[in-house]
């Protein structure tokens, strides 16, 4: 083989390792706006934006095909090794822990039309800043995939904590509409439904975050909390 045979290969493979990631991240980010606006459909009870949100999870499924095709063909083809094979196995991770968001950006779109004809739904202000956190927790994961910046996935990671204690926040509060207002269990049950979805979202982000720290340095984030991950 030529050195310029050999070259070609090599910009090549670092051209479908380029695309392939390209393809994560445009998933990504259509995964965020899908979660995004699944709050806003909750927040303001708009089911017309809530049913795009429903339509849009198939695009996703065809984001997690297209990716699953792209590792095969790597893995088939140019035999990865070191941070080439992880960077390939964590993408496959990545698009299903994204499609996974989106089921339950999804999940939460479909509750919509269910709290329409119930009782008045509660004022949880625990919701909306939950939603917020777990929204800051995709950006910010994605951009840790980006950079490939264990640390800000390391962040990220912490951050679930946060996410945990407002969901537990949140189902001490729905306890109490309950236990004062019998007429408000089942739009509560709703509610709780769908705070679960939103801590699942956290999750996933979590994993993620997760992914990325491996495919830097081929460790896992230990547990307990990691201070002080080696570089």
């Amino acid at each position: 083989m030529t050195d310029v045979q050999s070259n070609h290969i090599v910009r090549s493979f670092d051209e479908q390792l380029g695309l392939l990631t390209e393809t994560i991240v445009a998933m990504g980010g259509y995964v965020e706006s899908m979660v995004a606006d699944s709050m806003d459909a909750l927040i303001w009870r708009d089911e017309a934006l809530a049913q795009e949100v429903i339509d849009r999870d198939k695009r996703v499924d065809a984001f997690e095909e297209e990716i699953d095709q792209m590792a095969i063909r790597l893995f088939a083809t140019r035999a990865p090794m070191a941070v080439d094979l992880r960077t390939i196995a964590m993408a496959l991770k990545i698009s299903n822990s994204l499609e996974r968001m989106s089921d339950h950006a999804k999940n939460n779109a479909k509750r919509l039309a269910r709290l329409g004809g119930r009782a008045s739904v509660p004022h949880l202000a625990i919701l909306p800043r939950m939603g917020q956190t777990v929204q800051s927790m995709i950006k910010d994961v994605l951009d840790a995939y980006i950079q490939r910046d264990a640390e800000k996935a390391l962040r990220v990671w912490r951050q679930d904590e946060e996410v945990d204690r407002f969901y537990d926040s949140l189902n001490r509060e729905l306890m109490t509409y309950m236990l004062e207002d019998s007429r408000q269990i089942g739009t509560c049950i709703e509610m709780q439904f769908i705070a679960k979805n939103i801590e699942r979202i956290g999750d996933q982000a979590t994993n993620i975050a997760e992914k990325v720290h491996y495919m830097v340095h081929a460790r896992g984030i230990n547990r307990p909390l990691d201070e002080s991950p080696s570089r």
